[in-house]
């Protein structure tokens, strides 16, 4: 075999390696599923006093199911995640919220979270949690 014609062949092998790689790729790139898109915040002030009344609003939005429904979760001192209060159920596309009104009872570190569930209809009875935020921090003194 000649020089010449051996490096046809290295040529013409590089190309059809390199295209069954770019078929590889695309075919890869088509099975991989679409990953919902979604974001959920949360707001509160950062200190209060004793007996003073402050606002808690977490809100988000999220495509993955069909209707939502957003909450908001605090725990003092380390403790577990306790649900607190939830907002009515929207249809996907359109922004969950939740506003609570909390009274300060005792002095210490509160955090706050909103969680935004996914439910089947507009009255879910098993809701299935999407996402959830940061934590929002509250100093009562």
């Amino acid at each position: 075999m000649t020089r010449t014609k051996k490096t046809a062949i290295r040529a013409r092998s590089g190309r059809l390696v390199a295209l069954g790689a770019l078929g590889l790729a695309t075919v890869t790139l088509a099975a991989t599923p679409a990953f919902a898109k979604g974001s959920v915040d949360i707001s509160a002030q950062r200190t209060a006093h004793v007996g003073e009344t402050y606002r808690v609003t977490g809100h988000g939005i999220d495509n993955a199911a069909p209707y939502l429904r957003a909450c908001l979760e605090n725990r003092s001192s380390a403790e577990t995640w306790q649900q607190i209060s939830c907002g009515s159920g929207v249809t996907a596309g359109t922004e969950a919220q939740d506003v609570t009104q909390i009274k300060a009872a005792h002095t210490g570190i509160v955090e706050y979270r909103a969680v935004v569930y996914g439910l089947t209809s507009p009255t879910g009875r098993h809701p299935v949690r999407e996402r959830t935020s940061d934590t929002a921090t509250v100093s009562v003194r």
